[in-house]
């Protein structure tokens, strides 16, 4: 054993030492008759010094057993995953799941594993993923098990199956993208042999569940280094079943019609929204808009009369194709639409030119992005990777001075809660009409009114919808046109 293994196994034992919980549970179990190891990511976890309070275990008591054993002891318990051998624990503050040793492999045409309970640590560590999370130690004796060397493959940061990497990702596809998320997560690299099997394998991706595949993309995407997960995907040709419009930006850059490699200036635009983040506190709906914000340019890629290359309105179509695309991985409703707005609105701060921002247009700018114009602000900067000083310097004093123009109206309009000067029931009353469709188109030409103007005198908004009702042909009828209420 190396000494920086010895070093390694220490650690656990400290890390176990000043969390008593996993002790006494321990007891518990052994007490009991049964065998109870701490094991997978929280092993790996504590051999890396960051150990947090979600902890796995693994015993030989079936999950009725660890029921029986724990109660009275555990704070809470939830059976959510019992089906799958799982039995979650709270107590003092840590979330203990202990799952009974098991196996588990697809069938032909499963899209879920079937789960086989065993009967040894052995034959349970076998099983695991990677061989990082294939080790254990026994509680509370707190012996440590490494039948496959993941210590060494932890100081080297690598990462390799136990068995065979076709045998591991036959019995569960996902792995693969696990291997993915781990390069992000951690930072690792998977071995020769299992990118090879990854990329002779990706297709078998395809017959897993889309929320297992999702949540996995997810973790990816927050790691500290999505974008070496993210390369991984796409060289392996995962990201053709899981994500095919990334591989997708990948156009071909011919000598003539010069234009950014976009598979390239994605990645780069997402590395610097990570950037504007708040330390410590992934932006998952920043990130993926980040990555996915460009995804309209190939179906839109078309030559100029000059033989320039242009992407008109690739924002429109990039905005429906992540709405198909995060639907069809099921992500909720309200993270689709706040990505999709994001891509749509991406371009907007360029459609004002040279950064001479009117008041009008930063009430527009502001209203349409509305809760995301902090994302939205993060997005525009960090879509900037040209490597032109001046460019991009000017860009930078752009965003400066269009920041600087949302602060100052901020203060004086309350941009954030921009509404015409004349309600709705004020409308009806100027107009003499009842509620219903007119009302609507009213409320939005004084809306636009508003944005162009600014706040005007109540008398100079009924003006205006007045001058508006004669345009449209609506008959007013004669008499009190103030719109105002007994009340006012």
């Amino acid at each position: 054993m190396s000494r920086l293994s010895d070093a390694q196994h220490l650690a656990v034992a400290e890390l176990l030492r000043v969390s008593p919980v996993a002790d006494e549970l321990g007891q518990l179990f052994h007490d009991a008759g049964h065998v109870l190891h701490l094991v997978g990511g929280s092993v790996r976890d504590a051999l890396l010094g960051r150990l947090g309070t979600d902890l796995d275990f693994a015993t030989d008591a079936t999950p009725q057993q660890v029921l029986t054993v724990t109660e009275g002891w555990s704070e809470a318990t939830w059976t959510t995953g019992i089906e799958f051998g799982t039995v979650g624990i709270a107590r003092h503050g840590l979330r203990c799941e202990v799952t009974t040793f098991r196996t588990e492999a697809y069938q032909d045409g499963s899209r879920n594993p079937l789960v086989v309970f065993g009967d040894s640590l052995a034959g349970d560590l076998s099983r695991r993923d990677f061989t990082v999370n294939a080790m254990a130690v026994s509680l509370p004796d707190h012996a440590f098990a490494d039948p496959f060397d993941g210590v060494h493959d932890l100081a080297r940061r690598v990462i390799r199956t136990p068995g065979t990497p076709e045998a591991s990702f036959s019995d569960d596809p996902l792995r693969m993208m696990r291997a993915a998320r781990f390069a992000a997560q951690l930072g690792f690299a998977p071995e020769e042999s299992v990118v090879t099997a990854m990329t002779a394998m990706a297709p078998r991706i395809t017959i897993v569940s889309v929320e297992r595949v999702r949540d996995e993309l997810s973790k990816l995407l927050c790691g500290a280094d999505p974008v070496r997960g993210l390369r991984l995907l796409v060289d392996t040709s995962l990201a053709d079943h899981v994500l095919p419009e990334l591989p997708g930006l990948r156009l071909e850059i011919d000598p003539i019609h010069h234009h950014k490699d976009v598979y390239l200036h994605s990645l780069a635009v997402l590395e610097r929204a990570m950037g504007l983040e708040v330390p410590g506190e992934p932006d998952p709906t920043l990130r993926m808009a980040a990555l996915l914000h460009d995804i309209g340019k190939p179906a839109t890629r078309e030559l100029g009369p000059r033989g320039q290359v242009t992407f008109h309105h690739h924002e429109v179509k990039g905005a429906k194709m992540v709405r198909a695309r995060l639907r069809a991985l099921r992500y909720p409703k309200a993270f689709v639409d706040d990505v999709a707005r994001l891509v749509e609105l991406h371009l907007r701060f360029h459609g004002f030119g040279s950064g001479e921002w009117t008041d009008s247009a930063v009430r527009r700018y502001v209203t349409d992005a509305g809760p995301l114009l902090a994302r939205l602000n993060q997005l525009v900067r960090s879509d900037c990777t040209t490597r032109n000083p001046r460019k991009a310097a000017t860009l930078a004093a752009a965003y400066a001075e269009l920041e600087r123009r949302i602060e100052v109206l901020a203060a004086e309009e309350e941009l954030a809660a921009i509404r015409p000067d004349l309600d709705g029931t004020q409308i009806m009353a100027v107009l003499g009409i009842p509620a219903g469709p007119l009302v609507g188109r009213a409320y939005q030409h004084l809306l636009a009114v508003r944005m162009d103007k600014g706040p005007v005198p109540h008398e100079q908004a009924v003006e205006e919808l007045l001058r508006w009702a004669a345009d449209e042909g609506v008959s007013v009828p004669s008499g009190d046109h103030s719109g105002r209420t007994t009340a006012e």
